[in-house]
């Protein structure tokens, strides 16, 4: 699966880690995030990320 990379602070997305602390399962793929999901780190949403 693709990573992503956060454009404002460089925080990867990691479908295989999934998002522990955001209630998102290991093997989520980025494209199956919620609209509202954003970077753990910084909020950003999901538009200021870019495949890695």
């Amino acid at each position: 699966m693709k990573q992503y990379v956060c454009t404002l602070c460089g925080y990867v997305y990691d479908p295989e880690m999934g998002d522990p602390g955001g209630g998102i399962a290991p093997g989520t793929a980025f494209e199956n995030l919620p609209d509202d999901w954003a970077c753990p780190l910084c909020g950003a949403p999901k538009e200021q990320f870019e495949e890695a």
